[in-house]
């Protein structure tokens, strides 16, 4: 069967897997359509958060950020990573013995508040808008190559597919969908590693196969002859962290660890398990899963920016006259060439492809010595992991395999994601603020209008990217860090935080954080918007928008408490309720 129709068999197939399970799992209940009725086994909710949480940025992108990035990337994988722990320790049990449905709900009734409310729904509607940006970008990547679509009908296809069983199944058909999709999406993305690991180095585990000998009979460890190759190109040592420096890896590793214990969409799933223990049992079974894509991931960026060099550059050596021609160039450059995620610009018309860093000044007279006049391969991160396979030669089912994971990772977390938004709005803006006398039928009602225009928000947006996929996401994750994290924190363990601490420090964090971001980034994403450039050398103090969450969050809980401590303590009661809630009974 050849590929392109191997790749509609697979993606199609899994497909109808979810519509299939969202049809059988349709939910008939506000209960069921927020949180699966509350009874959703451990293990179950434990991949189907998994597969929530590992979105389209650490599917598709983060590799691929590793792969450019080299060690500097693992501030994504640490960052991301510690910061589940964070929130299986600190947030998830507390917040499932509260007892309500959401984020906001907390927040609204630890808080004793509608105004805390409704600055818990505006965080979370920014946070999770943003999120699904980069899920709608991963999509459109994923779709416009598989499906042979451009950019804008892959966007439309997958606006469709996620909208239909998200509207469909609520909660209860999102996670029994999700745990198909964490299937899927783990055997794509660690298959393929296998394969490339053994090819490269003999190893069938790619961990192992990241610090091992090159199978080639030359006994050189691949890091050591990836570092060789990408140092004769111009870039920095693929092991050393040149692309952030100390502060940045901290700052955007402690954004992204609070952040992520601060993600609503995940912070709800531990509402679907029916008791406190479920929920600590849950997010154990959650961070095996999680670890298994997690530990492949530094392997398969390696692997594929070694591949990728090797395809461009031919010989042992970097040489000016063993470079790709253009007219040889295979297959799957042809294929992600017609997408416009990968272009090539001959600037010194020799026919040939030199791929290096021309932005370094310093290798500039060797290039010139070569007769190289910059740079003229562009690829865009996103496209590594899809493409790795394709580059390594490997079987067209493989192939096929990983678009399937590529597209059910990003449709895993756009669906949490919308969920998340149409409860914001219909279960705590209208029953718990506007209509409280809401039927449940209207209620029901509303949160799919809402999900409508979500999704047709996301997808423009995502056409209009600020960033690659984990980029954005990670502009989420600072968000969340800024706003909701902080807190939910300090709702938990101190109890004389009041409403008036809760909504100045919430406003603060979100809003500061929300401007530095616009400055680099544009306002509300838009081209052009930026005040100051999105570089290094214009970041104030060196602070990356990325990283800037961890900022936001210091501010949050300094205005809080400062507010705290010139307004009335909270009641003898709320206090007591923190108590109970804190304390294991």
């Amino acid at each position: 069967m050849e590929l392109q129709t191997t790749i509609w068999f697979v993606v199609g197939a899994s497909f109808a897997l979810y519509f299939a399970i969202a049809i059988w799992s349709k939910a008939g209940s506000a209960s069921e359509f927020y949180v699966a009725g509350k009874g959703i086994h451990p293990i179950a909710n434990g991949m189907a958060t998994a597969a929530d949480w590992m979105s389209a940025a650490s599917f598709i992108s983060m590799a691929g950020l590793i792969a450019f990035m080299g060690y500097g990337g693992s501030a994504y994988l640490m960052g991301w990573t510690g910061g589940y722990v964070l929130l299986a320790l600190l947030l998830a049990p507390y917040l499932r013995k509260f007892g309500k449905f959401t984020v906001p709900d907390f927040i609204g009734d630890r808080f004793y508040s509608p105004a805390a409310r409704i600055v818990a729904v505006i965080s979370l509607l920014v946070i999770s808008l943003t999120y699904i940006v980069g899920q709608m970008t991963g999509v459109a990547v994923a779709f416009s190559r598989f499906l042979e679509l451009d950019l804008f009908w892959g966007m439309i296809v997958g606006m469709t597919v996620v909208f239909s069983y998200t509207v469909l199944g609520g909660m209860k058909g999102i996670t029994y969908t999700q745990i198909a999709q964490y299937v899927v999406l783990i055997f794509a993305y660690t298959v393929p590693a296998i394969f490339i690991s053994l090819q490269l180095t003999g190893w069938f585990f790619p961990q192992i196969g990241l610090g091992a000998t090159l199978s080639d009979g030359s006994g050189t460890y691949m890091l050591t002859k990836l570092n060789e190759l990408v140092v004769d190109l111009g870039f920095a040592q693929y092991t050393t962290n040149a692309s952030f420096g100390t502060l940045n890896i901290f700052l955007l590793t402690m954004a992204l660890m609070i952040g992520t214990a601060g993600l609503p969409h995940v912070i709800v799933r531990f509402f679907t398990v029916p008791r406190v223990k479920d929920a600590r049992r849950s997010a154990g079974w959650a961070l095996i899963f999680i670890a298994i894509l997690y530990t492949t991931a530094p392997a398969v960026g390696a692997m594929a920016m070694y591949n990728l060099v090797k395809t461009v550059h031919t010989g042992q050596e970097i040489k000016e006259n063993q470079t790709l021609k253009y007219e040889s160039r295979p297959q799957w450059m042809k294929n992600w060439e017609s997408t416009g995620l990968l272009k090539f610009n001959d600037k010194n018309g020799d026919g040939k492809i030199q791929f290096y860093n021309d932005k370094n000044k310093a290798f500039t007279p060797t290039a010139e010595g070569y007769g190289w006049k910059g740079n003229e391969l562009t690829v865009n991160n996103d496209i590594m992991v899809l493409a790795n396979p394709e580059i390594a030669k490997l079987p067209n089912w493989v192939i096929a395999l990983v678009a399937a994971g590529g597209i059910a990772a990003a449709l895993s977390t756009a669906a949490g994601l919308l969920l998340v938004i149409s409860s914001s709005i219909s279960h705590d803006l209208l029953k718990g603020i506007i209509a409280k006398n809401i039927s449940e039928k209207n209620e029901l009602l509303a949160g799919r209008i809402a999900m409508s225009f979500a999704i047709l928000l996301a997808g423009y947006l995502g056409l209009n990217p600020p960033g690659f996929a984990a980029q954005t996401v990670a502009l989420a994750f600072g968000l969340a860090a800024s706003s909701l994290f902080p807190v939910l924190m300090m709702g938990i363990f101190y109890k004389k935080m009041n409403k008036q601490g809760a909504i100045a420090g919430m406003l603060a964090g979100l809003l500061i954080t929300i401007l530095y971001i616009f400055i680099y980034k544009g306002f509300f994403f838009i081209p052009g918007t930026n005040l100051l450039p999105d570089t290094p050398q214009g970041w104030i103090f060196g602070i990356s928008p990325q990283g800037f969450g961890t900022i936001g969050a210091l501010i949050n809980v300094a205005v809080a408490m400062l507010v705290a401590k010139i307004t009335p303590e909270p009641s003898k009661e709320i206090q007591e309720l923190v108590e109970r809630v804190r304390i294991p009974r």
